[in-house]
């Protein structure tokens, strides 16, 4: 006799592989993504449309005995430059500021006001008697060349000199002055460049605007 045959399964038609893999993609988790969503941001299905707005609505109207609050003017920044980019003026609804490079104020590495720097600070103690301010602030900057405590120590040595400069100017008792060296710290530039480290060496006044 013949050993009998081993009994085997059938094979899947191709069309029960084509079921199984769909519900193992239906039942498998999706991986997750904890740093990336899956989708962008709005996408989502649970995101809804934009709300329809009826303007007659009377819930958005003004309640009886209600009041507006006062008109606001935005705050708007206006920036002159000269053409050499020495000396850049900001006017803002609330201050005034006036940045002036290094260069100009002081030779390398020296916190020693030149002659054209005197010239410059007479131009700022003339608009800051304009305003008729008490406040002023004067604050030094530096690249990021050399030691951060070097940078520290000259960028106050350079905004002091600039304020011993305005005083003797101004000559008002009534006005107070807050100096400060912040090295290099707040850059307006890109240090990786020359041209960028020289925006970044200077010295900024800042008061208060009080006549339009």
């Amino acid at each position: 006799m013949r050993p009998p045959m081993p009994r085997t399964r059938p094979l899947p038609s191709r069309l029960t592989l084509a079921v199984l893999a769909v519900a193992a993609v239906l039942v498998a988790p999706a991986p997750a993504r904890a740093d990336t969503p899956s989708v962008p941001p709005g996408t989502e299905p649970t995101a809804s449309a934009p709300v329809d707005v009826d303007a007659n609505d009377p819930d958005l109207k003004l309640p009886e005995g209600g009041t507006l609050a006062e008109p606001k003017v935005l705050d708007i920044k206006q920036v002159v430059e000269d053409e050499t980019g020495d000396e850049r003026r900001e006017d803002t609804n609330a201050d005034v500021t006036f940045a002036l490079q290094a260069e100009v104020l002081f030779g390398k590495d020296s916190a020693k006001l030149g002659t054209e720097a005197k010239a410059r600070i007479t131009t700022i103690a003339a608009e800051i008697k304009k305003q008729n301010t008490t406040l002023v602030r004067v604050f030094g900057f530096t690249d990021n060349l050399g030691s951060s405590a070097h940078g520290d120590v000259l960028s106050k040595q350079r905004a002091d000199a600039v304020q011993a400069e305005l005083a003797g100017e101004l000559n008002d008792p009534k006005i107070t002055f807050e100096v400060r060296g912040y090295g290099e710290q707040y850059p307006i530039s890109d240090n990786s460049t020359e041209a960028g480290r020289k925006k970044n060496r200077r010295v900024e006044v800042t008061f208060p605007r009080t006549t339009s």
